[in-house]
């Protein structure tokens, strides 16, 4: 049985499109990550259910059409609108991602977590990924300012992808090296 735990919500199913079983969906990740997992996952009646993917077509910079092995009809498609979408987390391990967090998360996932010092107080919000460094940075605003924290995964302590949060134990000083 598939938990919560294993998973990671990487988009959001739509409106059925058509007559034939196909389902639009908006993502939060690249629709080429999407083509190479082996099953996508939606909670239905309270359990976790796999469906696998027959064909994917983009159908605007976020949102793609899927045509899901069995469902064949608008009114099956129905019964996926609006719940979430996600992804096992061993499946997403490592795609294109050289400094992806060990539980399977590429970095820009995290981008739009609140960060917080291991103390609880709020760094700001994160904003953008730079990985052009030799280590990559996240790039947090914090009202007018922008800082860029190391993106590094023995920094990260803890995060929770409903709340949207991350907790990071900064070294000392490490936020006064911003300009």
């Amino acid at each position: 049985m598939i938990t919560r735990e294993e998973l990671i919500v990487i988009g959001r199913f739509n409106k059925p499109h058509g007559v034939a079983g196909e389902i639009s969906a908006t993502l939060l990740v690249d629709d080429a990550l999407l083509r190479k997992l082996p099953c996508v996952v939606a909670q239905m009646d309270g359990i976790f259910v796999p469906f696998f993917i027959n064909s994917l077509r983009p159908k605007a910079a976020e949102t793609v059409l899927l045509v899901i092995d069995g469902i064949t009809t608008a009114q099956q498609a129905a019964r996926l609108v609006n719940h979430d979408l996600y992804a096992l987390k061993r499946d997403c391990l490592q795609h294109d991602h050289d400094d992806d967090d060990p539980d399977g998360y590429p970095l820009d996932y995290f981008i739009g977590f609140a960060l917080q010092d291991s103390d609880g107080n709020c760094v700001g919000n994160i904003v953008d990924v730079n990985e052009q460094t030799e280590n990559a940075l996240f790039i947090v605003e914090n009202g007018d300012q922008e800082l860029m924290v190391p993106a590094v995964d023995d920094l990260i302590v803890e995060f929770d992808t409903d709340k949207k949060v991350m907790v990071m134990e900064l070294p000392e000083g490490i936020l006064d090296l911003n300009p």
